[in-house]
């Protein structure tokens, strides 16, 4: 099968390369419009599972995510105001990776693999699409694929309220940090995490009237930096805030939820899927998208192998798919409403607002669940769930046939 996809992030190189293992008779090429070393955004995160299913899905390329990975433990919620000032604590750990790095371990493992990964190269029309058995749309949130046959897809689109902005930073943090400032305009705050050695990725975000609030609506984002930087000084402990990594300069944004009535359009013409962003956002605060699109590579790859006839392939990919992403998207409806109300929440102690934040997406809420998040708070505590988290690493390390690797020897050396 000649397969093209289009988009050279997670979503399309990992198709390719899951498509490679399981049939090499496969012709996969991947366009990509942007130059190799051309990346939008710092770091992913993710956590445990994801390298579980990395590992039984192409152990190669899962063992080049490890190495390249950095490992954070704890989160911390910092909530500096006039009533509150303080840090409440969150256990468990994850972990990051640039981008750019996860990029090029994708592509140096398709290319590996036999598939053909072309950079700079763009679709001059999306509706003239390549001469192929099945296009895959893996072009991002704003696929310019999916655009143009947005009825077929029966694509919705729902802008979030709140601005926010996608930074970096070189205050290398250790752990997942939210850091909440109160300003007279009203709150902002970010949420940090490392992504390579000697940098972090932090994206900032507030309510409208904070933004206009501040002038940060009359401001070129360069020169929002230094206002930034003095109203995150603490949590920042002074370092400095990066615009623009390997692509073009950091811009204020409202995140777009999008949602698609079908991920396939096998009507007349070329059969073409949706997959990643292109299918499916949610909100930066769930931290899923990585994940999501690496598993939504799998999942068509073994669709397409389990079915000879692709049309009943791309059926099979697009029902499980979307009804596994139903529940999950609608987490992320609802921590993405959370924040747009923290006005609501915010003025409480930060051990309790920590809470309200851990329970934003529902479930289950009994007293033990808050019991258990005032131990948390405790130093011996913190102490015997960091150890415990470290035993549990190690035995999932070695079950894997990883080295098992201390905190600081995990970080990447650069991306």
């Amino acid at each position: 099968m000649r397969i093209v996809c289009v988009g050279g992030g997670p979503a399309g190189l990992y198709f390719s390369i899951s498509a490679k293992l399981r049939d090499a008779g496969h012709e996969i090429v991947v366009l990509e419009a942007d130059p190799p070393e051309a990346t939008y955004g710092w770091g992913v995160v993710y956590w445990n599972d994801l390298l579980d299913i990395l590992h039984r899905n192409d152990p190669e390329s899962a063992r080049a995510v490890s190495a390249g990975s950095v490992l954070w433990q704890q989160q911390d919620i910092r909530v500096h105001g006039d009533r509150y000032d303080g840090t409440a604590y969150f256990g468990g750990y994850g972990y990051s990776m640039g981008r750019a790095a996860l990029l090029d371990v994708l592509t140096r493992r398709a290319r590996s693999l036999g598939v053909d990964v072309r950079h700079g190269e763009r679709l001059a029309d999306p509706a003239d699409l390549p001469d192929a058995d099945l296009v895959l749309a893996a072009d991002g949130a704003n696929s310019r694929i999916r655009a143009g046959r947005a009825e077929r897809f029966g694509t919705r689109l729902e802008t979030g309220r709140n601005p926010f902005i996608w930074l970096g930073t070189d205050r290398e943090f250790d752990r997942f940090v939210f850091a909440f400032e109160e300003t007279e305009a009203g709150w902002i705050w970010f949420h940090a995490y490392p992504s390579f050695k000697g940098v972090s990725t932090c994206i900032v975000e507030c309510s409208p009237e904070t933004w206009q609030g501040l002038g940060l609506d009359a401001l070129d984002e360069q020169d929002a930096l230094p206002l930034l930087e003095k109203i995150f000084h603490r949590p920042l402990d002074g370092h400095s805030l990066i615009s623009s990594s390997r692509g073009a300069p950091a811009k204020w944004q409202r995140f777009t939820h999008l949602t698609n009535r079908t991920w396939v359009d096998a009507g007349e013409g070329r059969p073409v899927v949706l997959a990643g962003d292109a299918a499916h956002t949610t909100h930066f605060t769930l931290g899923s998208g990585t994940r999501l699109a690496m598993i939504d590579a799998i999942v068509l790859s073994e669709a397409l192998k389990r079915f000879p006839d692709p049309r009943v392939a791309l059926r099979e990919y697009d029902t499980r798919r979307r009804a596994e992403l139903h529940a999950v998207q609608a987490a992320a409806r609802t921590s993405m409403a959370w924040f747009e109300r923290l006005d609501d929440h915010v003025d409480r102690d930060p051990v309790d607002f920590a809470y309200a934040m851990a329970v934003r997406q529902g479930g289950h809420q009994s007293p033990w669940r808050y019991q258990t998040h005032l131990a948390m708070q405790l130093s011996p505590v913190r102490r015997a769930r960091r150890a415990y988290d470290t035993g549990r690493r190690w035995y999932d390390d070695r079950r894997r046939g990883e080295a098992a690797l201390p905190l600081l020897a995990r970080r990447a050396e650069g991306a």
